[in-house]
């Protein structure tokens, strides 16, 4: 499942360059495409996660999915049509959240005794990551070379989703229930939305100034780069270009995420640190793609910046899991996604800003920010460490 939607709702990342191409949308309307998908998460995933706990993950769950069919059908009847490519945006960014607030704490649950006893303590963070960022890859890939090459650019990859999602529906009815709506706690849904372990302090030190940068950064490699580039550089060959950039950012996350875990499992903060620092180091190299127009170094640039998201999501997660009671893991994994991805509306606000100051020095601005953030997260690491010390 979470494979399935994290497919569908990336997909539409390299066919932003069709849209601007073939569809005549300026790039900050297709910027505005990107980021209305973050405006339908955001209700999705903080619901989604409390409703869950009361009504159990299978209810909440198959409905969302189901409705992934008709977002997916959404977005291939809306070809031309602005109004219908906003409006499939937005359900499917409701549909991703609600999969993924649910859907990550159902995996986390059935990677524990009874379902799985013998899975080690981060199966589940890593098994939830995996599946995600392998849906996040192989949709854009797919969704790129037809495309490409296929007849019906924009509407084909949306109806291979669908004859994805179907099987995967029949999945999701079979799979074990792990919350039973009898034992949901006897208070009102607005006390369900109050997650009391936003304000620990590790959730404030060391996840609050990581998690904007955990989609920041494939935001940047497949969104803000074809961009800077322009038209012009990658004429005849932008779709094209555009699904490897996002080929290479989801690779190198799915590949290193398994590393992620094993050094969380050594030092906790040191996966955190790492991913900012690649975010700086993937954010400057991108200037640098918008400096010369080089498109090796945009290639370079998607590398680190996949393993940077591959590090940050692992790391974040873990580290909700660390804080969070039992009773509040869905709610709090619901607010560090929506926290997350923040990170896509970064090409809405670089879009018009580019048409005033060049791509390179934005970029570096933005290199900046995170390096801020990172010293936060470091000085937090050290007020912890020192608390548990004492």
């Amino acid at each position: 499942m979470l494979f399935a939607i994290g497919y569908g709702a990336n997909q539409f990342s390299p066919l932003m360059v069709v849209y601007r191409e073939q569809g005549h949308y300026s790039a900050t309307v297709v910027a505005a495409f990107f980021g209305v998908y973050v405006a339908g998460l955001a209700p999705g995933l903080l619901l989604g996660g409390p409703l869950s706990d009361r009504l159990g993950r299978r209810r909440v769950l198959l409905p969302a999915l189901v409705a992934s069919v008709p977002a997916s059908a959404v977005l291939a009847a809306g070809a031309f049509s602005e109004a219908l490519l906003f409006t499939g945006r937005f359900l499917f960014g409701v549909v991703t959240g609600v999969a993924m607030a649910v859907g990550t704490t159902w995996v986390k649950e059935l990677s524990q005794a009874p379902f799985d006893p013998e899975a080690d303590p981060g199966s589940g963070a890593r098994r939830a990551a995996l599946a995600l960022s392998a849906g996040f890859g192989v949709g854009p890939v797919v969704g790129g070379v037809l495309a490409q090459w296929a007849p019906l650019p924009m509407e084909l990859p949306y109806l291979v989703h669908i004859v994805l999602t179907l099987p995967v529906i029949a999945l999701v009815v079979r799979a074990p229930e792990t919350r039973l709506p009898e034992t949901a706690p006897r208070r009102s849904l607005l006390a369900d939305l109050k997650v009391p372990a936003v304000a620990h302090p590790r959730f404030r030190g060391l996840v609050l100034p990581l998690a904007p940068w955990v989609f920041a950064g494939p935001a940047l490699s497949f969104a803000v780069q074809p961009a800077a580039l322009g038209a012009e550089r990658t004429a005849g060959f932008g779709l094209i270009f555009a699904t490897g950039l996002t080929a290479v950012t989801l690779s190198a996350g799915i590949a290193i995420q398994s590393a992620a875990r094993r050094l969380d499992a050594r030092a906790p903060l040191a996966g955190a640190r790492l991913g900012l620092a690649l975010i700086v180091v993937g954010t400057l190299v991108s200037a640098g793609t918008a400096l010369t127009g080089s498109l090796v170094v945009a290639f370079v640039a998607s590398a680190v910046l996949g393993g940077a998201y591959g590090i940050s999501l692992v790391s974040g997660l873990l580290e909700v899991q660390r804080i969070a009671e039992p009773a509040h893991l869905a709610g709090l994994t619901a607010v560090f996604y929506t926290l997350t991805y923040g990170g896509f509306l970064l090409p809405v606000v670089l879009a018009p800003l580019a048409v005033h100051v060049p791509y390179a020095v934005l970029l570096v601005v933005v290199a900046a920010v995170a390096a801020v953030c990172l010293a936060m997260l470091v000085a937090a690491g050290r007020r912890t460490r020192a608390t548990v010390a004492a």
